[in-house]
């Protein structure tokens, strides 16, 4: 297959890379773009390590083909350096004891982000479901969890 121009906004920067249509974006993102905070796990969907943000709903980069983004906005770990909720987040995964290794960390803190934001209400048991699809080997979820729902009470407070 050929290269083709692919028309992306990555982290509120435009940019236009030669790819083939069918290269999955994590791979686009880290080879391309040098954007290396975007994991690949199980290059099936199901680890949840390489997560990003979509058009401002997360996804998962190691099965969406960079074809299929063409006009999207994506948005990587790196892009969410100014973002006050990221902010809170990271400060309560060190609180928390929620970081061992970090493999899963950059896709775990791009969910957590989308629970904060659209579940404002969530309890310990539905902050679990919505990581369901985020796994970690080294936390058993615990300190991840207890983050979460720390940043959600916080926010509720104020």
């Amino acid at each position: 297959m050929t290269r083709r121009p692919i028309s992306l906004t990555v982290n509120g920067r435009a940019e236009t890379v030669l790819a083939e249509p069918r290269t999955h974006l994590a791979d686009l993102l880290r080879g391309e773009l040098l954007l290396t905070g975007t994991h690949i796990g199980c290059e099936h969907g199901v680890c949840g390590a390489c997560t990003v943000e979509v058009d401002g709903a997360p996804a998962r980069s190691c099965i969406l083909h960079a074809g299929a983004c063409e006009g999207a906005g994506i948005r990587t770990i790196e892009g969410f350096d100014a973002d006050p909720v990221m902010a809170a987040l990271r400060e309560a995964f060190s609180a928390e004891h929620a970081l061992q290794c970090g493999y899963c960390t950059p896709g775990m803190l791009v969910t957590a982000r989308d629970i904060v934001l659209r579940l404002p209400e969530a309890d310990e048991a539905r902050v679990r479901e919505e990581l369901a699809g985020n796994l970690c080997r080294c936390t058993g979820y615990r300190g991840i969890v207890h983050a979460i729902l720390r940043v959600l009470a916080e926010r509720r407070a104020t």
